[in-house]
């Protein structure tokens, strides 16, 4: 396993995230997904994110991506949710005639963090400490 660093820690912090489309509209094909990630990837450097692995269906995306401990990830997800709408919508005009209403993404996302170890593993691990 390779940890990431900084000055005074040592973190590992990946994370699953699936975003839907609104009304879960049939949206994606691979031209717009790889604008898309690419939206994700200029917008994720600025809260210290690396994009992982990226694959979409035609409702929906699903990103695997690693985050600094510093990072805010609601408030990235937002402002990506965000630009990508716009930015999408303004170099796809064919998206527009698949939404009701001027929304591109769900308001919800489900957002799953991945580690290392499995759950039961670490629970062992901390019932044990103290314990030779």
């Amino acid at each position: 396993m390779i940890l990431d660093s900084n000055a005074h820690s040592v973190f590992l912090l990946n994370y699953h995230l699936i975003m839907v489309t609104k009304y879960r509209r049939e949206v994606f094909d691979n031209e717009i997904s790889n604008a898309a990630k690419a939206i994700f990837e200029r917008i994720g450097t600025s809260y210290k994110i690396e994009l992982l692995e990226w694959n979409h269906d035609k409702d929906h995306v699903h990103v695997l991506f690693k985050a600094h401990p510093k990072t805010e990830i609601s408030k990235f997800i937002n402002a990506y949710k965000s630009a990508s709408s716009r930015l999408l919508k303004k170099g796809y005009p064919r998206i527009k005639d698949k939404l009701w209403e001027s929304k591109f993404w769900s308001q919800s996302f489900c957002l799953i963090t991945t580690g290392g170890a499995p759950l039961e593993v670490i629970k062992q691990y901390i019932i044990n400490q103290g314990e030779s």
